[in-house]
């Protein structure tokens, strides 16, 4: 039996192991991936810390991660239209091809969904098996380093492009690595002023090097006065809402024109109160935004090879052996994306 280095949830505690595991056998419809570099995602530091969501969803022990960038390593039987070597990425939602969102190509709404890292076996580990339905082919010419991230700029994607962004005025609330993103994505696709708040100077900034016309800490700065800055009279067209605070929430329903329309995407630790009579006092649009459409993936590929330049979100670098200094990045809020090299 092949062995394999893997970060592993190894019990219902705080933490990860670095062990030996056993590498996965691809069985009939699957592809095994040779896993070249992951990154950090902040549903990876919840399982770390063992938060009450955690707690709920993962059972140890499991392999976590699911932002990666690979080869193919080996063919399950019945698998076509690929060969060993291409360079890929996956899909993280394995989902069942029968319920009536997956018949009709909306499978980010599968009810039946499983999530790679989370209720499977992950990608923090030297190789991941996956369905071949969810192997997605990447150009040679894209860095892998960004690649690595992809699963987390096709939630920007899914989150920005739910809308027309030509010519609009876009309100982003929450510099998290995600929204940090939707900045670059907006402005690629044609958006007038971004504009980005959070409570974190340095996330801020970041989001400045993305593209930001304005990143304003909501602490200390009014919103309405920047507002003013950057010519808007009649309020926002477009709301991305990251962060999945009530009062970051509350303030982008204030500030949107009558008629605007808002992608949700921030989970909140708890529920939110809404301010129903402005949301049909001004018409507003609300949309909930899960995971990605199928066709994010290949968006973001056009984008970057266009032009996007996604690496300013990048800022730590580790080997895996090294991943307790890569969660701790993450856990410091003084980070981007933090990828890990799974080279030996």
């Amino acid at each position: 039996m092949r062995m394999m280095d893997a970060l592993v949830k190894t019990a219902p505690a705080v933490g990860l192991e670095l062990r030996q595991v056993p590498v996965p056998e691809p069985g009939p419809g699957e592809v095994l991936i040779k896993v070249h570099k992951t990154a950090i995602c902040g549903t990876d530091v919840h399982i770390y810390d063992w938060n009450t969501w955690a707690q709920e969803h993962v059972k140890p022990p499991m392999v976590i991660g699911h932002e990666y960038v690979g080869e193919i390593a080996a063919l399950g039987a019945g698998v076509e239209g690929f060969h060993v070597g291409q360079k890929v990425s996956g899909e993280g939602h394995i989902t069942c091809g029968h319920c009536r969102n997956c018949h009709n190509g909306n499978i980010q709404w599968c009810k039946n969904t499983k999530s790679v890292g989370v209720d499977r076996d992950g990608a923090f580990a030297e190789y991941v098996c996956i369905p071949a339905r969810n192997v997605i082919l990447i150009p040679q010419n894209i860095p892998e380093d960004v690649v690595a991230f992809f699963d987390a700029v096709g939630n920007a994607t899914h989150t920005a492009l739910m809308w027309n962004l030509v010519g609009e005025d876009v309100l982003i609330t929450g510099a998290g690595p995600i929204g940090i993103i939707a900045v670059g994505i907006c402005k690629y696709a044609g958006a007038r002023r971004v504009v980005i708040t959070d409570l974190n100077d340095y996330r801020l900034e970041l989001a400045r090097s993305m593209g930001a016309d304005a990143a304003v800490n909501v602490g200390r700065e009014d919103l309405h006065e920047i507002m003013h800055k950057q010519g808007l009279t009649e309020g926002f067209d477009v709301g991305l809402e990251m962060s999945g605070s009530g009062a970051a929430f509350s303030q982008m329903i204030g500030v949107m024109r009558n008629g605007g329309k808002i992608s949700l995407l921030g989970l909140a630790d708890a529920p939110i109160t809404v301010d129903m009579n402005n949301v049909i006092g001004k018409g507003l649009t609300l949309q909930g935004i899960y995971g990605r459409k199928m066709d994010n993936w290949h968006q973001m590929s056009y984008m970057v090879q266009g032009g996007l330049d996604l690496t300013p979100v990048i800022t730590h670098r580790y080997h895996y052996t090294q991943f307790q200094e890569g969660f701790q990045a993450m856990k410091s809020g003084r980070s981007g994306k933090v990828i890990l090299d799974w080279s030996k």
